[in-house]
């Protein structure tokens, strides 16, 4: 069975960094693109308008603000 996601695109979320080999800024962010899940654990493609790129996050990295 498919996993739903929790988010849908343009949503605000609140992102906390867990991956200490590659360090993330915390903060708010928007979610761009849903992305096929990682195992048990959707995943999205972020967006934060301080930084000029965007990040794939997991839903458990991500809480609504």
């Amino acid at each position: 069975m498919a996993l739903k996601h929790k988010y849908g695109v343009g949503e605000v979320v609140y992102f906390t960094a867990s991956n200490v080999a590659r360090p993330a800024a915390t903060g708010t962010y928007e979610v761009v693109r849903l992305l096929p899940s990682d195992g048990d654990d959707c995943q999205y493609r972020i967006k934060s308008s301080t930084e000029a790129f965007e990040r794939v996050a997991k839903e458990s990295q991500l809480v609504t603000p």
